[in-house]
């Protein structure tokens, strides 16, 4: 693991053309600092797995305005009114999944599992296409993996050695997507020394980590302000 000093050297991996997961859940637990960072770099025809693409100038949303973004794997995207537009102009590709089986479809690839049979999207729109087995006499859908070349992660706090713990909810899905790409990217508000974290609140260990940054932008009440 180590540490960059800024979101902008941290991101230095990222190319056109690659897939790239991104946590949060609208923008809690977003790594915001990383993604406004992400927009000032020139890239372009990114996929981004995310649960949403954030909102009408915020988050991902500033990368979706741009154009960098040529598909859109996720599971809630009507918070951004400007996906929808986009859609309807055939500036975006969307693959559209259920919470749930984004989620696991994550779990799945950071486990080395190709796919797994899911009853969710059974006999609807979500489900044509895909491959579907019955199973002790019922129908199941199969999902593939999801995995990333790379994700950019919130955390609430790294140790020098990149183990992570989370605040609250904004754990969401950024431990999942922190097993589920070659190279991981956190933005934490603080770096600790090694032995600090108490052991059993570390929930993403550090072999996951590749590179860290510390956030300059947080989520509050108020909206989104300058941090630190």
């Amino acid at each position: 693991m180590k540490v960059y000093d800024s979101a902008e050297q941290a991101l230095s991996c990222v190319a056109s053309g690659q897939t790239i997961m991104v946590g949060g859940f609208g923008l809690v637990g977003g790594p915001l600092t990383l993604i406004d960072a992400l927009v000032e770099v020139d890239i372009n025809n990114l996929t981004i797995i995310s649960n949403n693409l954030g909102e009408q100038g915020k988050g991902l949303g500033k990368l979706l305005a741009q154009k960098k973004v040529k598909k859109a794997i996720g599971s809630y995207f009507t918070g951004n009114r400007d996906v929808g537009e986009a859609f309807q102009r055939g500036e975006i590709a969307i693959d559209l999944l259920p919470q749930g089986t984004l989620a696991e479809s994550i779990r799945a690839g950071g486990a080395g599992i190709g796919g797994y049979y899911t009853k969710t999207s059974v006999g609807t729109d979500l489900a044509k296409g895909k491959e579907t087995k019955i199973i002790d006499g019922e129908e199941y859908v199969f999902e593939k993996a999801l995995k990333a070349d790379v994700a950019i992660i919130r955390a609430h706090k790294a140790d020098k050695l990149g183990n992570l713990v989370y605040y609250k909810t904004a754990r969401n899905f950024n431990p999942l997507m922190a097993t589920a790409a070659k190279v991981v990217i956190v933005e934490v508000d603080e770096i600790v020394e090694a032995g600090e974290l108490a052991s059993d609140a570390i929930i993403t260990p550090h072999l996951f980590v590749d590179r860290v940054v510390i956030a300059k932008k947080v989520l509050t009440k108020e909206g989104v302000v300058e941090h630190g």
